[in-house]
């Protein structure tokens, strides 16, 4: 007979029914594996039990009830009596990790944290083990499922974004508030743990500057298209000059970039680094089933614990201000002189078009081109200049294009 294993269930919604749903299925092979027989001895829900209690019966605590308070509070006293903790719980860790892997490190247990990032998709585990030895010089990722569903419909269907969105939410791949994803501040919290794991250096959610794609129109997918591009929401960790860039962004791929072809509630995270060149993970983002497996995964590596996640060895300064190709999008009267002057204004803040097409006539004409790489700062200054000249009709509309082929 295997020794019990207790757990204690902090929240048991979508995620925490499915995860108690699949340990009662799979008890039988996590005890052929770890020689103990893991089982739920307590619940805490509003309308179920209390913290204490369930604490006490427990030798490891899992928290999926989400947001900051009091899962951080949880969380703390799980470990400071001893208790592994496994979480899902991707703003938390973007805000207070180094808090809490300070605290696994001190009282000697596990904080394992796979379901918070990617879904079913191994990423942590991979930069945390497989890749500790590797420098990984950069990290592309699609970590948001809602806003990949999204805009691969508005490139298949041609929907404007309201309705992609409402799909989604009828689909259940959106929240019925679904602000935290479309708005890029969920994709920035995950970025910001990756950011933590692969660069060995602190990095919170507030120093992650994001933007979603809320702004994003059919006509963007279409043209961009003629350009021989793809639309995503993409998040990046890389090494800029002795430093560190992490951000989130709509952005373009070309068809042979490794993430270009993740469509629908998909998530991918591409690593680079010179000892292995590229990588990329890729597997369904969101989902109950999905992330009850993952959490799954830690309780069964908490159960024959490795090393916690070690304190940060150094602090690069976080860069802001990068080099990007971007999508530029102007609506303009069809007047004589309008290329002439859209073209002098790109020219003194140092913008070279790659690439360029025109659709329509008159006073319903928009200028599609593709920038070489420049500094955001150049670009943004020159997208200012041009929305205030007369002859044109909207403000422009930048997206970034990720001009790599692999």
């Amino acid at each position: 007979m295997s020794q019990p294993f207790r757990i204690g269930l902090l929240g048991r919604g979508t995620v925490g029914g499915a995860f108690a749903t699949l340990l009662a299925d799979r008890a039988d092979d996590v005890a052929n594996v770890t020689g103990l027989r893991p089982e739920i001895t307590g619940v805490l829900r509003r309308s179920e039990g209390d913290f204490p209690t369930v604490l006490d019966n427990a030798d490891l605590v899992v928290e999926l009830i989400g947001g900051l308070e009091p899962a951080r509070e949880y969380v703390l006293a799980a470990m400071r009596a001893g208790k592994h903790v496994v979480t899902a719980n991707k703003q938390l860790l973007a805000e207070h990790g180094e808090e809490l892997w300070a605290a696994a490190r001190e009282h000697g247990v596990q904080l394992r944290f796979e379901a918070a990032v990617g879904g079913v998709v191994p990423v942590v585990r991979v930069l945390q083990e497989s890749l500790a030895a590797a420098h990984v010089e950069r990290l592309h990722g699609i970590v948001n499922g809602t806003t990949n569903f999204i805009l691969s419909r508005m490139a298949e269907t041609g929907a404007e974004y309201a309705d992609a969105l409402a799909e989604a939410q009828r689909l259940g791949y959106a929240e019925a508030d679904p602000t935290d994803d479309v708005t890029g501040k969920d994709a920035a919290a995950k970025m910001a743990i990756l950011a933590r794991l692969a660069f060995d250096t602190p990095v919170s959610l507030s120093e992650v500057p994001y933007e979603g794609i809320e702004h994003l129109t059919a006509d963007d997918l279409q043209y961009a298209r003629d350009l021989g591009l793809g639309l995503k929401l993409i998040g990046t960790a890389e090494r800029v000059d002795g430093g560190l860039s992490v951000r989130v962004h709509p952005a373009f791929l070309y068809g042979a970039h490794p993430l270009a072809g993740i469509n629908g509630p998909f998530n991918a995270v591409t690593i680079e680094s010179p000892a292995i060149t590229e990588i990329t993970l890729s597997g369904p983002g969101a989902g109950g089933p999905q992330t009850a497996s993952a959490v799954l995964g830690d309780v069964v590596s908490a159960m024959i614990p490795p090393a916690s996640t070690p304190e940060p060895s150094q602090r690069l300064t976080l860069v802001t201000d990068v080099k990007s190709s971007f999508y530029l999008h102007v609506e303009v009267a069809d007047e004589p002189g309008v290329l002439a002057q859209i073209a002098q204004i790109l020219g003194l803040q140092g913008v070279s078009v790659k690439s360029f097409v025109q659709k329509g006539m008159g006073g319903d004409a928009r200028l599609v081109m593709v920038v070489h790489p420049v500094l955001e700062s150049k670009l943004f200054a020159a997208v200012e200049m041009i929305a205030g000249l007369e002859f044109v009709r909207t403000r422009p509309r930048a997206i970034r294009v990720i001009d790599e082929e692999f």
